[in-house]
């Protein structure tokens, strides 16, 4: 096995507000190699976006806080790292895909200069150095005529443009790890596709270790090798893309694709059943029953599951499943 670039080993996160305290992140442990795609999967609210922000230690102090694990990267432990070193590493090392570029970009400067300014930070380049390092980033990125969008204002490019400076920006400084947080949301069909390609290219010309955090399975579907599915916090279930779109084994992640339409030619289109759906709603981090949290949904629920909490076990070759009655194997 190709040793970790990137392992989260039991990491739990805090937050704090004046009327409670809850766990969003709990226990988390999971890796990723080199040239791996490793997806993070969930509805909203099941503490994907937190676990990234959690990683590159950008959550607000002391409201967030992690009070255990490790985040081990390339031999450091970035959970007790200082913020010295973490200013060596974000943005340099570890590369950040926001999910909304128009809040992640400065709308008071231009685009080539934002990029620049991290190359300038990171690298020592200057003046025309830094300015040709940008055109070559957005020529990469397939941003038209670089040159001139160099002095574009956010506000002066499509959705598309923006999301292509924003990755730019991540991948500047040709980090080892990227993390891309829903990278294709608000983006019509057509655009979701050619960032998708720009993503794969720079995937394979560079070969960085990538986390995808996103709800769409088609994505996935297309772009990672491996799954980690997220609820309330947790994963619970974790597998290659061919194994879990194959043979899920967590209820959950099986109401997950059974959600996902299907195409049907004409004739199967006034006999088709609607698409089943996961009854109920995530739980309040704050109020999660005993036992397992996906219980109160569940169509495969027992006594047990409402008693104890199933641990993440591992079930075969790189694949791990937390329940206790998982979903019988498709042969």
């Amino acid at each position: 096995m190709t040793t970790p670039l990137l392992s989260i080993e039991g990491l739990t996160v805090e937050l704090s507000t004046a009327e409670r305290s809850f766990m969003a992140v709990n226990d988390l442990s999971f890796d990723v190699s080199h040239n791996e795609v490793l997806a993070l999967v969930g509805e909203s609210g099941s503490g994907k976006s937190m676990t990234a922000m959690a990683i590159m230690r950008l959550l607000p102090e002391p409201v967030a806080e992690i009070v255990s694990g490790k985040i081990l990267f390339d031999g450091l432990d970035l959970a007790s790292a200082s913020e010295t070193t973490l200013r060596t590493v974000r943005g340099n090392r570890i590369g950040l895909i926001f999910q909304e570029p128009m809040t992640s970009l400065n709308p008071s400067i231009r685009v080539g200069p934002q990029v620049a300014e991290v190359l300038r930070l990171h690298k020592g380049l200057t003046g025309s150095a830094a300015r040709q390092r940008v055109e070559e980033l957005f020529e990469l990125m397939r941003i038209p005529d670089p040159r001139r969008r160099y002095d574009d204002y956010p506000h002066q490019m499509s959705g598309g443009m923006r999301q292509r400076v924003v990755i730019a920006l991540a991948r500047a400084c040709d980090p080892d790890v990227l993390f891309a947080d829903e990278p294709t949301t608000a983006l019509d069909v057509t655009t979701q596709a050619q960032i998708l390609e720009t993503f794969r290219d720079l995937q394979a010309s560079v070969g960085a270790a990538t986390i995808l955090i996103t709800h769409d399975l088609a994505v996935v579907a297309e772009t990672a090798d491996r799954v980690a599915v997220m609820y309330a916090g947790r994963i619970i279930e974790e597998a290659t893309t061919e194994q879990l779109f194959a043979s899920p084994r967590h209820p959950y992640t099986n109401g997950l694709l059974a959600s996902i339409p299907q195409v049907s030619d004409a004739a199967d289109m006034q006999t088709r059943q609607p698409l089943p759906e996961i009854p109920g709603m995530v739980p309040a981090l704050w109020a999660l029953p005993p036992g397992c949290a996906f219980a109160p949904r569940c169509p495969r629920a027992r006594v047990r599951c409402s008693r104890e909490r199933p641990p993440l076990a591992e079930m075969a070759a790189r694949r791990r499943v937390a329940c206790w009655y998982p979903v019988e194997v498709v042969p």
